[in-house]
């Protein structure tokens, strides 16, 4: 009978069989997670599941875009709403991360988990939560909003989620400020290129003369790429799908024309990372140990993400 710690030594050993692509890692990081779930279940059986429920991963992992090691990004969205239904799902959340944490996935530190009453409520509750982080101003719920645009079922029915992120694409529909509210809350990105066009390291400490490519280069193309698809109620979770469904729009054929090169090669570029020891560590890349034709190419990926996001920004915010 599996338990946590068994799922952990399985993880470990297996790991390095799914390395050949970032495809096959984020199955084998999903095929993890959906073994914690099922212990999860089972030390629950006590008490019977009451309802259908949808359990989702958010993140780079609603994105499919995992690298080495990832944290917790995950919520539930279960049908009836009731106490004793959520009594058992926050139970079982709280179960489901520490479940996680065992087998090697930290806590996340924004608390975006299932033990988090915030991200695990029925579905009339999350329709309501989602239509308050509309009307709210604040920066946090902008924040909260893209998180959970990037939701994607592992376990249950998907069209719940298809359902509330309608609910968001309807809403901008009729109300254009939240979008321009959710650009403001993305608007400034990490310089990558200095005014004589070099690279700009990371200046000081453990990872001097590193580029840390999440705030650099990922976090431009992911976000600008989600903007654009809550704005055409674009519906697919990883950015390249995201690239694709938008780049036959003809208002955005020549925008988009290489960021899905772009970004796919920055995934494989992250996939040479494998050193990792922590969370962190699989962000940075020491650029001293590029040669000058990866120099050249991730440089061009960093002007082209750059300006992606600058016209997006210039688009919503006109």
């Amino acid at each position: 009978m599996e338990t946590y710690e068994t799922i952990k030594q399985w993880k470990e050993q297996h790991i390095s069989s799914f390395l050949d692509s970032s495809k096959s890692l984020n199955e084998f990081h999903d095929q993890v997670m959906l073994k914690v779930l099922k212990v999860a279940l089972r030390k629950m059986n006590k008490s019977p599941i009451p309802c259908q429920f949808t359990w989702f991963i958010t993140g780079s992992g609603g994105r499919l875009e995992q690298g080495l090691i990832s944290d917790q990004d995950h919520g539930i969205v279960y049908l009836n709403s009731n106490g004793e239904n959520e009594a058992y799902f926050l139970a079982l959340g709280e179960e489901i991360s520490y479940g996680l944490h065992i087998v090697g996935y930290p806590y996340c530190k924004g608390n975006i988990m299932s033990s988090n009453p915030v991200w695990c409520k029925s579905i009339e509750k999350w329709e309501n939560q989602l239509m308050q982080w509309m009307e709210d101003e604040s920066w946090e719920v902008m924040r909260y909003l893209q998180i959970f645009y990037d939701a994607r079922q592992l376990f249950g029915n998907p069209e719940n989620l298809v359902r509330l992120k309608k609910i968001i694409y309807q809403y901008q529909l009729q109300n254009p400020n939240l979008l321009k509210r959710i650009a403001a809350n993305m608007k400034h990105v990490k310089n990558a290129i200095g005014p004589m066009g070099q690279i700009m390291v990371e200046q000081y400490g453990i990872y001097q003369g590193y580029i840390n490519l999440k705030y650099t280069a990922f976090i431009p193309y992911v976000n600008s790429i989600r903007l654009l698809s809550i704005k055409e109620g674009v519906f697919e979770n990883s950015t390249v799908d995201r690239l694709e469904k938008l780049s036959q729009m003809e208002q955005y054929k020549k925008l988009l024309k290489h960021c899905k090169s772009n970004f796919l090669h920055l995934i494989d570029v992250r996939m040479t990372i494998l050193n990792a020891m922590n969370y962190d560590d699989t962000h940075y890349l020491n650029v001293k140990k590029l040669t000058n034709d990866q120099r050249k190419e991730i440089k061009k990926v960093l002007k082209d993400g750059k300006s992606l996001h600058d016209h997006v920004m210039a688009l919503i915010l006109q």
